[in-house]
């Protein structure tokens, strides 16, 4: 064991920190070839078979490309549930997963909920699976995307109705929710040149980016038009751009919600925001 993990170190050492190799060596062991973890943490005598020294070798080769660990896994785990990632949706991250945490937190459970966006079906997938007596929808304007969220709720058997949407034209006529969430593209342009490789090369740039010139693009559109879609008292969450969560919550009091909450992340960040719709016309 002690070998094995060495020749991960001596692989990966070049391209990625000290806390990163160790990370990844563990899920390399553990998830990817399968030792148990009683034997990674132990150091316990293993032998690899060839099928197995092959599939580690491969693995090695496409993270020094800066291949997302993920994405050789072919899933994340998420909510304590599996999801389906490649190409076509965003990798779900920690972050994401407390926000699906605090709307669960103030819910009855049986709300009808939209997730605006949707990619991987992170979100609606889990607020499906913990809440099981909601009716949840979610939209996305990617049919690549909407085909990995609809096998992530097929595999993790949960009921979430999908539509092909794109916010920013789609005008809402008889839809009505409860409760509205998005993760939208909010990073701007002119931030690619300081992201790290395995997101930019990888993770679909419409899932991820914004115009440097209106970074608020999706937050104004998406909150305008839950004004139509909420009932008073209705609950909108977004997950936010850390560098504009005082930007987003007076956007929202402009446009009269209510009750807004920002909320920091694991790291500190503002990173999620909570909304209200009035009981009455501002």
């Amino acid at each position: 064991m002690k070998q094995i993990l060495q020749h991960i170190r001596t692989q990966l050492g070049r391209y990625y920190t000290t806390g990163e190799v160790t990370a990844l060596s563990r899920v390399l062991a553990t998830e990817l070839i399968g030792i148990k973890e009683s034997t990674y943490f132990l150091k316990d005598p293993v032998t690899l078979t060839p099928e197995q020294q092959q599939q580690l070798d491969k693995a090695l080769e496409r993270l020094q490309e800066h291949t997302p660990i993920q994405h050789i896994l072919g899933y994340e785990n998420f909510c304590g549930l599996r999801f389906t990632v490649n190409g076509n949706v965003l990798i779900p991250r920690p972050e994401t997963q407390e926000l699906v945490e605090w709307i669960e937190s103030e819910s009855t459970g049986k709300e009808k909920i939209l997730d605006i966006g949707t990619g991987s079906g992170c979100i609606a997938v889990s607020l499906a699976h913990k809440m099981p007596h909601s009716t949840v929808e979610a939209w996305d304007i990617s049919s690549d995307a909407l085909a990995v969220a609809q096998e992530n709720s097929r595999i993790n058997n949960t009921r979430v109705k999908f539509a092909q949407r794109d916010i920013l034209t789609h005008h809402p006529e008889s839809e009505r929710f409860d409760i509205i969430v998005s993760n939208p593209p909010y990073i701007k342009e002119a931030e690619k040149a300081s992201m790290e490789a395995n997101v930019l090369n990888w993770e679909p740039h419409t899932a991820l980016f914004v115009p440097d010139s209106d970074p608020l693009l999706f937050y104004r559109t998406i909150a305008q038009k839950a004004l139509t879609m909420l009932p008073p008292g209705g609950r909108l969450y977004f997950e936010i751009n850390r560098a504009y969560g005082q930007e987003t919550a007076r956007l929202l009091a402009t446009l009269g919600y209510r009750n807004i909450e920002l909320r920091k992340d694991f790291a500190d960040n503002d990173r999620m925001i909570r909304a209200c719709k009035a009981t009455y016309n501002p």
